[in-house]
């Protein structure tokens, strides 16, 4: 992981500055990112623009980062795309010093810039990878810029308070654009104010949805997503239409977002993976469980704030097993050099929570199973997350 924009700048040159090509909303923030992207894609899908979008991470093929008019690229347009940019990091990596090259990210950012304006869609909605100002989606001419949220995650890259990991996120906001913010602490959003003025730019801060618009997912944090991702499309398009949004919001499927599998026992997958998403979810569940134990089967990265997950996810829960994802899963994910914390290391986090049942088990598959059993022994409900990393074991 290397940040910085020169590789960036010149491999999109090198293009021919494909993410011209578009209108764009670019989303950031520390949760809510994807589920923002992908509905506000299909808000304007659904007013008649023919979208795009470009979320991270991916489960199991990178192709399901990139997504053409509400689905996951063609295979042969992502190949194609993939081909050139291959051959561009050539080109420029023989202009780096010596030691540098185009980084992962990087070469994924560029192909999705590339399939998008190669599938002339006229609008996309770009999610950042990490922070904002160093991040390789950081040279898109935006026209809406989207903070979902602020909480404390990357501290040792984005700062250690929710204002520094704010300024680092908002240094993506263009002059004379239009800020979206969401609900963030207040000294975030005095911070919003000044850098929107400063920009000339137009602030519009979000609360919540309108209960006029109901979702199939019953999830709190859902609606306030949902509402962010609405005033970014509205930003762009300038003025939606209540029917159409009626029917986003009837179809809203969200992977691992507070997604409730019809299986026996029920079974929620869900990509909380920091203390502020936990907390999001533990908000989330009650009314999903209507009383019945429920029964966790958790994985956390090993840079992630273990303690502050569990604190905020561990009253919820009658027992849990703790697992982990395995290097080489992380590896094909995207992530390479990334480590889960130890299974046993997890549960002993978790007993310390106040976690009252609690076990260990590396296969993470083996470990879901052993949940599942736990969970529909006492009438319960599966919960898988942790981690993005996680779900496809129990999809």
């Amino acid at each position: 992981m290397r940040f910085g924009l020169e590789r960036i700048r010149a491999l999109v040159s090198a293009l021919g500055m494909p993410q011209h090509r578009f209108a764009s909303i670019h989303v950031v923030g520390t949760n809510g990112k994807s589920s923002v992207t992908e509905i506000a894609a299909a808000v304007l899908e659904a007013h008649g623009m023919s979208a795009g979008a470009y979320v991270s991470p991916h489960e199991e093929r990178w192709a399901e980062r990139i997504r053409i008019r509400g689905a996951e690229i063609d295979p042969a347009a992502f190949g194609a795309a993939v081909e050139r940019v291959a051959q561009a990091v050539e080109a420029v990596n023989r202009k780096l010093e010596p030691g540098e090259s185009v980084t992962q990210f990087e070469a994924d950012t560029a192909t999705a810039f590339v399939a998008l304006g190669a599938a002339r869609v006229e609008a996309a909605v770009i999610e950042a990878g990490l922070g904002g100002r160093l991040d390789a989606t950081n040279v898109l001419p935006s026209t809406v810029t989207a903070l979902t949220s602020i909480g404390l995650e990357h501290t040792q890259w984005l700062g250690d308070t929710e204002v520094e990991i704010a300024a680092e996120k908002l240094a993506v906001l263009r002059d004379h654009t239009i800020l979206v913010l969401g609900p963030v602490p207040p000294e975030v959003e005095a911070l919003a104010r000044r850098t929107a003025s400063e920009r000339s730019a137009r602030l519009v801060t979000v609360r919540d949805l309108s209960p006029a618009v109901e979702l199939s997912n019953p999830a709190p944090y859902v609606r306030r997503n949902f509402a962010v991702a609405l005033a970014a499309a509205d930003a762009l398009l300038g003025g939606l239409e209540a029917e159409r949004v009626r029917g986003v919001a009837a179809g809203l499927e969200l992977h691992g977002r507070m997604e409730v599998l019809d299986a026996n026992p029920p079974t929620v997958l869900d990509a909380a993976h920091n203390p502020a998403g936990a907390a999001a979810l533990a908000e989330a569940l009650p009314p999903v469980a209507a009383g019945r134990p429920i029964i966790g089967c958790l994985a956390v990265l090993a840079d992630k704030d273990v303690g502050g997950i569990l604190a905020a996810l561990g009253p919820v829960l009658a027992g849990m097993v703790a697992t982990e994802v395995p290097p080489e899963r992380l590896a094909s994910a995207g992530r390479p050099g990334a480590r889960a914390l130890a299974a046993e290391e997890l549960a002993a986090a978790a007993r310390a929570a106040g976690v009252g049942w609690v076990e260990a088990a590396a296969a993470p598959a083996g470990a879901v199973a052993r949940a599942r059993e736990m969970a529909e022994l006492q009438g319960g409900v599966l919960l898988v997350a942790g981690s993005h990393y996680l779900l496809r074991y129990a999809s």
